[in-house]
């Protein structure tokens, strides 16, 4: 059987302002599971808030180094709840195009990539472009 991918740790400094943030791209409430973490589920995987201060630990959140992905049915209403969140829309292109703007990208995915307020950086994609290789 092969492994399946279960939880994404993504780091927070503010696990309030994660859980309203999220909540509002995702169109979901998520679940407090203790002081500093909030999962969110996400089909098959669970995307995990986590602020280590606020659960405990003695150090500080530093954002994912690379992109996170996320398949949406609805692209322009994520990037309108994007924009309304407060997430910035990262700068400068990819592969030609607006990295912050609904694009179809040249491998066929149709994307934006944002910033979360904690400097993640998140991409979301629509659903039926999604690229597997």
């Amino acid at each position: 059987m092969q492994p399946t991918l279960f939880r994404v740790i993504l780091p927070v400094s503010d696990i309030k302002q994660a859980a309203k943030f999220y909540g509002q791209l995702l169109d979901q409430a998520g679940m407090r599971v203790s002081e500093g973490r909030h999962y969110f589920n996400c089909g098959a995987t669970i995307l995990a808030c986590f602020d280590p201060r606020a659960d405990g630990d003695n150090q500080t959140a530093s954002p994912n180094p690379d992109h996170i992905y996320f398949a949406v049915d609805d692209i322009e209403k994520t990037w309108t709840a994007c924009k309304s969140a407060g997430a910035t829309m990262q700068s400068g292109d990819i592969h030609g195009t607006p990295a912050g703007e609904i694009h179809t990208r040249p491998w066929g995915e149709k994307s934006f990539y944002v910033i979360d307020p904690f400097g993640n950086k998140i991409c979301f994609v629509d659903r039926t472009t999604t690229f597997t290789g």
